[in-house]
């Protein structure tokens, strides 16, 4: 009984913290004002760590590389995305391209 009164606590806990977190967003929003430079820089920020997530989720699998396929579906994403493709076009076509590389032996 007294583990699962600490789980209950626990997420009692994370939710009060989540939703103090987005409320403060909001409530904070009119008050904070960045200036023009920090403003860019933090959406070039948000570009560069999505950009390094992509990376490491389409190059790497466990500790080593994942080979051509993976990779490979990912660019035809990026692609079809940077010409504004719908979103199942995107993810079909990514999902496609690296089965068929995968069905024909390419790792």
């Amino acid at each position: 009984m007294k583990d699962s009164t600490l789980v209950v606590a626990g997420l009692t806990t994370l939710t009060a913290g989540t939703y103090a977190f987005r409320l403060s967003g909001q409530l904070l929003r009119a008050r904070i004002t960045f200036p023009p430079r920090v403003a860019k820089l933090l959406e070039a920020a948000a570009v560069i760590l999505l950009a390094a997530l992509v990376a490491t989720t389409a190059l790497t699998e466990g500790h080593s590389l994942s080979g051509f396929a993976r990779p490979a579906g990912v660019l035809v994403a990026g692609v079809l995305a940077w010409r504004k493709a719908p979103f199942l076009v995107v993810v079909l076509a990514a999902a496609g391209i690296t089965a068929l590389l995968r069905l024909l032996g390419v790792a």
